[in-house]
């Protein structure tokens, strides 16, 4: 089966292998939308340590397989430059670089 990547992210090596050994995770995948499979890698990419990128790719899966369309919690991606980034991103942006 091929796997997509999201609308401003390719799907990273780990992430496809992790989706490829799992067959309903794998077509839950292809199911949802460009932009939710972006939000997904964006948040399993955009942490800075391997422990928890390595979690992020297995909640992705798990998390997939129990409905969730997108991941919870999370401000979203910042890399689309197809929108402005809203004043409340923003403003947890700045709270992080501090």
């Amino acid at each position: 089966m091929k796997l997509t990547g999201g609308t401003v992210h390719t799907l990273p090596p780990d992430l496809k292998a992790a989706l490829a050994k799992d067959a309903k995770a794998a077509r839950l995948w292809e199911e949802i939308t460009p932009l939710a499979r972006n939000e997904w890698i964006c948040w399993t990419i955009s942490v800075k340590q391997d422990k928890t990128r390595n979690d992020h790719v297995k909640r992705v899966v798990s998390e997939l397989k129990d409905g969730m369309r997108r991941p919870c919690c999370w401000i979203g991606c910042i890399h689309r430059t197809d929108k402005k980034v809203s004043r409340s991103v923003q403003f947890v942006l700045a709270k992080r670089s501090k």
